[in-house]
This record gives C-alpha cells, sequence and structure tokens, in this order.
C-alpha cells in the first residue's frame, strides 16, 4: 500500500484525514516540524500533505516553511501538497515556488484531496522513470559528451571508437545544430592527440580575407595593418586537432592552399618564405552537399577525397526517436542546475510536444527550447507552453477544430482567444471553482491563476 505522511497539528484534521485516507494508503502522521522529519528519514515517503500555519518558531517564522525546505532539500523529488487557510493563499503560492507539487485549502473535502494525491503520486511516478532514463543516459548511451540510444548514434560512436586513434581523414556532415563539432571534439579525445589543442574554426563566420590570414598565419608587414607576426590556427592546433567547420563556404584559392598543406604538412604564413612543418590533424565539417558543390565547381575535387577518407553522417533529431527524450531530459536537468530552479520533469503533454515536433534546428533548437521553458516555468513541471513549439508541436490542431471563429487572426491571436474559451469554459463549467477546473485543462492551481491574471479575466463576472 502506497505511503503517505499527513504533517497537521489540529487533532480533528488528523482525525479526518486518518478515517478518509486509510483505505487507499499507509497513513504516517506527525503534529510538528520534529516528528514529521524523524518520520520521513525512516520511511521516505513521496508524497506528503504539509500544514502551512504549524505553530511558529520563537522568532515568528513558519514551521510550514521550514518543515517545506528541509524535505525538499533531503528529498527534492517528493511531492509536499500544501493545506492551508482561505485567507494565506499569497504564502501557499510562495510555497509552490519553494518547491511544493501543489496546496489545498481548508476546509477539507477528502475526495478532492485524493484526486490532488493521485496527482501527485503520478507525478512522483513519472520523476521515478526520468531518474531511471537520467541513469541510463550516463551508464549506456553517453560517449565523449554525446547522448543516443539509436542505431544510427551507436554507429557513429563505434566508428569513432574505430577512427580515432588513426591520423585517417574524416569529414562530419549534418544539419546544422545535430552536433559535428561534438563528434570531431569526440574524435580528439580518443585519439593519441588529446592531450594537444583542439581548435574549431567556422570558415563561413570569416571573411575570406581574414580567414586566409587565420588558417595560416602572416609576418610583421605582410599587408595593412599587420603590425606583428601572427600565427594561424594551423600551427596552434601543431600535435592536436584542428576543425574546419562550413568547409564548403571556402573559397577555391583558400582550398588550394588547404590541400598543399594537407599533402605536405607545411605552411607558409602570408608575407613569409619559408616553410614551416607542423603535425596538425584536420577534421572537417558542412551542412552542404559537396557533391553538388564539386558539380557546380565550387568545391575541389581533390581536396574532397583528400578530407573524406571516412565520412560521418550525423542524423537530423527528428530521425533520432528516442534519443529525443532522452536529451531533453539531459538538457534539463543540466539547466535546472544552471539556473537554480527547482524543476522536477516534463509534464506528459509537454513531453508528447517534444516528441511530435520536427526540430528544424536540431539539437541547438531543443537546449534553446529547454532553457527557456526552465527560466520560465511558473511551477515545478515543465508545461508545453513554457517550450513554445507552436503548431508543429500540435498545438495548431486546436485551432484548426475552430477555424471558422479565429479566421482573420493571427496563429499567436488565434491560440490566445483559444486559451481564453477554454479557460472561460472550465471555469463557467464547473461554477467557479478554480481546482476542478485546473484539472479538467491539465495544469495546476497557480499556473491556471497566472493565465487568469495574465487574460484579465473575471471569474466572478463569467460564474455570474
Amino acid at each position: 500500500m502506497k505511503q503517505i505522511l499527513v504533517v497537521e497539528d489540529d487533532p480533528d484534521i488528523q482525525t479526518q484525514m486518518k478515517w478518509g485516507l486509510s483505505k487507499e494508503y499507509s497513513v504516517l502522521q506527525a503534529s510538528d516540524r520534529e516528528s514529521a522529519l524523524k518520520l520521513f528519514n525512516k520511511h521516505s515517503p513521496k508524497v506528503m500533505t504539509l500544514d502551512l500555519g504549524l505553530p511558529p518558531e520563537e522568532n515568528g517564522s513558519s514551521e510550514g516553511f521550514a518543515c517545506l525546505r528541509a524535505i525538499l532539500k533531503q528529498s527534492p523529488g517528493t511531492q509536499v501538497i500544501m493545506v492551508t487557510g482561505n485567507n494565506d493563499r499569497e504564502n501557499a503560492l510562495k510555497a509552490i515556488h519553494m518547491g511544493a507539487y501543489d496546496y489545498f485549502l481548508k476546509p477539507i473535502d477528502i475526495n478532492e484531496l485524493k484526486i490532488v494525491i493521485n496527482r501527485a503520486y503520478h507525478l512522483a511516478e513519472i520523476e521515478a522513470e526520468n531518474l531511471g532514463l537520467h541513469e541510463l543516459l550516463e551508464k549506456e548511451a553517453g560517449f565523449a559528451g554525446m547522448i543516443g540510444q539509436s542505431p544510427q548514434m551507436q554507429s557513429i560512436f563505434d566508428t569513432i571508437r574505430k577512427v580515432a586513434a588513426t591520423d585517417a581523414a574524416v569529414i562530419v556532415t549534418g544539419e546544422s545544430g545535430t552536433g559535428k563539432e561534438l563528434v570531431a571534439k569526440a574524435l580528439h579525445e580518443n585519439s593519441t592527440r588529446k592531450k594537444g589543442p583542439f581548435i574549431p574554426i567556422n570558415c563561413g563566420a570569416i571573411p575570406e580575407n581574414l580567414l586566409e590570414s587565420e588558417l595560416f598565419g602572416h609576418e610583421k608587414g605582410a599587408f595593412t595593418n599587420a603590425y606583428a607576426q601572427q600565427k594561424g590556427k594551423l600551427e596552434y592546433a601543431d600535435k592536436g586537432t584542428l576543425l574546419l567547420d562550413e568547409i564548403g563556404e571556402m573559397s577555391t584559392m583558400l582550398q588550394a592552399k588547404l590541400l598543399r598543406f594537407l599533402q605536405e604538412k607545411k605552411v607558409q604564413r602570408i608575407g613569409g618564405r619559408s616553410d614551416i612543418e607542423i603535425d596538425t590533424r584536420v577534421i572537417a565539417a558542412t551542412n552542404i552537399d559537396l557533391n553538388t558543390a564539386m558539380k557546380e565547381h565550387k568545391f575541389r575535387e581533390d581536396l574532397f577525397f583528400r578530407i573524406s577518407v571516412i565520412s560521418i553522417d550525423v542524423p537530423p533529431l527528428r530521425d533520432r526517436g528516442f534519443d529525443i527524450e532522452l536529451l531533453a531530459n539531459a538538457i534539463l536537468e543540466r539547466n535546472k542546475a544552471l539556473f537554480k530552479r527547482k524543476i522536477k520533469g516534463f509534464s506528459r503533454s509537454a513531453m508528447s510536444a517534444i516528441m511530435g515536433y520536427s526540430w528544424p534546428g536540431n539539437v541547438r533548437e531543443l537546449e534553446n527550447k529547454i532553457q527557456k521553458a526552465v527560466i520560465t516555468a511558473d511551477t515545478n513541471v515543465v508545461e508545453p507552453m513554457n517550450l513554445g513549439l507552436g503548431d508543429d508541436a500540435g498545438l495548431g490542431s486546436a485551432v484548426e477544430r475552430f477555424q471558422g471563429k479565429y479566421s482573420g487572426t493571427t496563429l499567436k491571436e488565434a491560440r490566445m482567444r483559444l486559451d481564453m474559451d477554454l479557460i472561460r469554459d472550465a471555469v463557467e463549467k464547473h461554477k467557479g471553482n478554480i481546482k476542478r477546473a485546473s484539472e479538467e485543462l491539465g495544469v495546476s492551481r497557480p499556473t491556471l491563476y497566472d493565465l487568469i491574471d495574465k487574460y484579465k479575466l473575471n471569474v466572478k463576472e463569467i460564474t455570474r
């Protein structure tokens, strides 16, 4: 039987909750912070209710808040339901921001409380699954900073293991944002050159006249403003690895000069007269089709065959299946720590939105969306609205069902009006009961209150 810890100093409410919950739960009871923490340490329940109005300490601070802080510090995954009076909603919201799961107002309706408790247990199970996924990432799906259990990624990991120890020429292809630089770095870190430097340079981001100097260096006085001798990136990467990202953007003149280096392992700085021998491994990466570029005489065939002994094609995120969920959870964990947010995970609807989106920006876009969600989430669970994935994640289907009503508006306006209509309908249906309305809409009560405030809706007017 599932356990629940009830922390309540009122004997009558203790009796009521014991009687109402004991058929479905093993009820542990405490009347103060000290006894609550002892029971929690002994039994580690996944869900508990906590009276926000426990008798205050001598300095006037709330024992309820103190107990909440202690519980969440020890076990951030515990779902704590705050129980409070009608006049203390502000402190209840404060508790939510501290990491509590939800709050419940006195007088207690046991049947309604059971619904909240069941949802809390459901979330606890989701978090346990997420924790298992995170452990899976560490043990099985991770390699050199990359994550992937899909056959495509496992094949890439195998190729890196085989090729890294050699100096074979490698070209990494794939759409923007797929992680081509991570593949190149993995090749470096698993090679005999790992103690040397790894230097990436984006050929498409530097003007041609500057790119030549960046790669090969220059002598003092070689051109205007060349006030001092400057080594190139090829020299700085000696005994290490140089990644030429977006090599397809390099001019044919520089391609010829790069080919000479690859053949002779020597560079000549701009304005210099002597060759400099260096031992640098060059890895190329591109998001364009070099075969097409060769047909259009924009890329040299001899250079292509020199740099592409081994080709590693990184798949787009939309083709990686379950990897998307693994990556989403890993990115969430990293950003939770970065921004010090007590986010417990994704709601089922949020994860469905993530899995249903096409991710045109690939892993880079996934990073961006989840970072935004961590920063803007109003509760301790990421909801679809926090991700801002738009129509491609299925948000547009709701608009389509009401196309006649919302025609003539922008998608943003249509979504806002749809949100407002759904909220009005739910609030009216449940006669102003925000708790029941939030359950129907699939959001927490604090989130629904915030949406009501955001759209300036008048609950009394709706239920009139």
